[in-house]
């Protein structure tokens, strides 16, 4: 079996998601051990010459009140914070929250003991794996979650799945380990790298619907994007250029003007492979992060207090990337709409095949408009919001936790629309085979006509949408 090996600074979003799905072991560089373990010998030298957050002081608004430092103090901690309520994670989400948190501690910022990194990594080598409630964060340090977690590994806390020895947490411990946003990123990762997907497989999709409706290549043409290159505006023309095999100077469409599902795809695409890509960069930033509050620097002999538990980036990442997203869901429901209607692509209304009055896949319009709706709610930014907490001392938070919630529910509804959408133009095509030509897009086609239902009677389509939102991450990859 393959291994990820940790060392707090190549961490990939691609790794994260891997190592979730459950076929990847997880080792940390042993140099990332020996960095381990000077901080916490510092930490320990630090605390008797001067006062440390949580080392020798309360947490929060405590944070002036003096402790004995003792790893007693670090078990109320835990115990404390312990409260996380609502449905538990899924084990994918768990497996890549302890490894988030596994490479941040490799970083050797943290001032916890080495002992700490091995034991997370052979839960998750032996599959051992802590029940771990989803609510009680709000984007400064998933103290919940990680407070029940470190519970589990002391032993305080039954395992969810597997169990390991209880592993010592001693002084000043307690902090470093729970100082982390570790699960809200592990679900920003999760979530990013399946809208990467979604929206590299909507070029194959609008590819489809663009033959179906006869589209112009006029809007996709090098010259019309030379002419205001944003990145991923360029990309999307180039991509759609590819997969429709135009070459040469485009002739004119069918349309002297597409609708704008068709010639707008670019404009509307280009700022969510943007924001999404800008995303990954961010998450890529933060899951190599220390983010430790206090911070130990053994370069500098030192103890830093700081607010890297503030994930802002994360929250306005994400927030950008739902609303982008929401624009081209838009898009696909629209190409929607056009392919039900005669006038854009010269076949039955709702390509119904069947006696008069047949409804063909008129219901797909309200199936994609019931998901768009929901997607346009999770789209909403979160990060107009604060909270003022802890007697008022902390007094801002980023939400991302609750953007990243978000951002699944979008992706979950994104992939309904485009399912909808793909389950249309494959119909059409099928009515109109002789429009499809080799072309690369074509592969897409006949991967969808070998697993949809042939049957243009009407029918039951939720197996076909479901079936269809499946295949999109194969469609994500069509060469």
């Amino acid at each position: 079996m393959a291994q990820i090996v940790l060392n707090g600074a190549s961490l990939r979003c691609d790794d994260v998601v891997r190592f979730a799905a459950g076929d990847v072991k997880v080792g940390v560089d042993p140099a990332s051990l020996d960095a381990a373990e000077a901080a916490w010998k510092l930490q320990r030298e630090a605390v008797a010459r001067r006062a440390v957050y949580g080392r020798t002081t309360g947490v929060g608004a405590n944070k002036t009140v003096l402790t004995e430092g003792g790893a007693e103090d670090g078990l109320r901690l835990m115990r404390s914070h312990a409260g996380g309520v609502g449905e538990l994670m899924p084990p994918e989400l768990v497996r890549a929250m302890l490894l988030v948190r596994l490479n941040q501690l490799a970083a050797g910022r943290s001032g916890v003991h080495p002992r700490l990194l091995v034991a997370i990594a052979d839960a998750l080598n032996m599959g051992a794996l802590p029940a771990v409630h989803r609510i009680g964060a709000i984007g400064t340090g998933d103290l919940t979650a990680l407070a029940e977690t470190a519970m589990t590994l002391v032993g305080e806390r039954p395992w969810a799945v597997g169990e390991l020895a209880p592993v010592e947490f001693g002084a000043g411990e307690a902090l470093g380990f729970m100082s982390s946003n570790s699960a809200t990123l592990a679900e920003a990762v999760l979530v990013t790298v399946e809208l990467r997907e979604l929206l590299r497989a909507s070029h194959t999709v609008a590819a489809l619907s663009y033959i179906a409706l006869g589209g112009s290549p006029e809007p996709y043409a090098t010259t019309v994007h030379n002419a205001k290159p944003h990145p991923g505006q360029v990309y999307c023309a180039a991509e759609m250029r590819r997969l429709l095999g135009m070459t040469a100077v485009p002739m004119p469409g069918r349309r002297i003007q597409d609708p704008y599902g068709l010639r707008a795809f670019p404009q509307v695409q280009g700022p969510a492979l943007d924001a999404v890509r800008s995303l990954e960069t961010v998450l890529t930033t933060e899951i190599n992060a220390s983010t430790e509050n206090p911070m130990i620097s053994v370069e500098d002999n030192d103890v830093y207090h700081n607010a890297h538990f503030h994930t802002a980036y994360v929250a306005v990442g994400l927030d950008t990337a739902r609303a982008t997203v929401h624009h081209v869901a838009e898009l696909s429901a629209a190409r929607l709409g056009d392919l039900v209607e005669p006038d854009q692509t010269d076949l039955p209304a709702f390509l119904a095949s069947g006696p008069p009055g047949s409804s063909g896949v008129m219901i797909l319009e309200y199936v994609a408009h019931d998901a768009l709706a929901q997607l346009r709610q999770a789209a909403l930014p979160v990060t107009l919001g604060s909270a003022v907490v802890s007697r008022g001392l902390e007094d801002h938070a980023s939400f991302s936790t609750q953007a990243a919630r978000q951002a699944g529910t979008v992706a979950a509804a994104y992939r309904v629309v485009l399912g909808c959408e793909l389950v249309a133009a494959v119909r059409a095509l099928r009515m109109r085979a002789a429009d499809l030509v080799d072309v690369p897009v074509r592969e897409a086609y006949e991967q969808m006509a070998a697993v949809l239902d042939p049957s243009m009677a009407d029918r039951s389509l939720t197996t076909d949408v479901e079936l269809a939102a499946t295949m999109l991450t194969a469609l994500s990859r069509v060469d």
